[in-house]
């Protein structure tokens, strides 16, 4: 049994990991604060020791890090556009929160910290397939602030020793996935509106692709970085998406009938494509849902 801390924990991602833990019997501590704004609800594991904690906060934080094998840091201001609009509130959570959380872990002695970073990271410069040797070229205020993590992290293995994981993440989609307002993840938000009975709505002309990730593939990732013992995903970047996209029209063609288009939106890339080499190489992992299935799972589930 091993003693783990999660960031986020009561959230979209980090709440799945925290019950895969729970499940595997594993103590776990959960420090969220609940500011996701996408975020309909919140899921606290009761068997979790959980905090409302905000990552900012370091003097509150640090005594829940002593004794802890792992730290799986997904806390964040994690959308674009919100970014875009408050880019103080992304660089004080994304910057000095993960500082914050890498020294806490650097001082008690944890073994390791897997950060959950962003596909958006490559920009428009790229060509998919992106690979974790390209050039970072950051659009907005999000993939700024989470692209600096990054390079704190590394830099905290470099200079202090602690082991670190970067795990960049493309457009993760599942279960207790946001569905709040217009800047929710996209299968989120289709999926609300046809609850609802409203139009989907495209933002721009529909043919922007994305790498969709089925979110327990994304834990079944940091659980394999957590127990792996290869030297050389220590300080190193690893993309966590399927290998596949899909466009937005075409996401909606699996949701619904009824769409409409409204303006193109200004920092996001036009085509995401993950090369998951290293993630196989490294990690051996395999991601084991489709887009198209999941759904198909959903709609025969009504």
């Amino acid at each position: 049994m091993s003693r783990y801390l999660v960031t986020g924990g009561a959230g979209f991602i980090g709440s799945h990991l925290v019950d895969r833990l729970i499940d595997e019997g594993h103590q776990v501590i959960v420090i969220d604060n609940e500011c996701a704004q996408t975020n309909e609800e919140f899921y606290w594991n009761e068997n979790a020791s959980n905090y409302k904690y905000d990552i900012c906060d370091y003097e509150q934080m640090f005594p829940l890090f002593e004794g802890v094998d792992v730290v799986f840091h997904l806390a964040a201001e994690s959308r674009i556009q919100p970014a875009i609009k408050n880019p103080i509130k992304a660089a004080r959570t994304n910057v000095v929160g993960t500082c914050n959380v890498l020294q806490c872990a650097r001082k008690q002695g944890v073994r390791r910290v897997i950060y959950s970073s962003t596909s958006s990271a490559y920009g428009v410069a790229n060509q998919p397939p992106l690979t974790e040797d390209m050039p970072k070229d950051c659009l907005n205020p999000y993939s700024v602030t989470k692209c600096a993590g990054e390079d704190l992290c590394a830099m905290y293995t470099r200079l202090y020793g602690l082991e670190t994981v970067i795990f960049r993440y493309f457009n993760v989609y599942g279960e207790r996935q946001p569905v709040r307002g217009q800047y929710a993840p996209v299968v989120g938000i289709f999926q609300r509106q046809v609850k609802n009975g409203e139009p989907m709505t495209i933002v721009g002309d529909g043919e922007q692709r994305r790498d969709y990730t089925y979110v327990l593939d994304v834990v079944q990732a940091n659980v394999l970085a957590s127990v792996c013992t290869k030297k050389m995903i220590v300080g190193n970047i690893i993309n966590i998406g399927m290998g596949e996209n899909y466009s937005v029209l075409e996401l909606a063609g699996m949701v619904g009938d009824d769409v409409v288009h409204i303006p193109p939106r200004l920092g996001e890339a036009r085509i995401t494509l993950a090369n998951i080499s290293r993630a196989r190489e490294w990690l051996a992992f395999e991601p084991q849902m489709q887009l198209p299935r999941w759904i198909e799972q959903k709609k025969e589930e009504k």
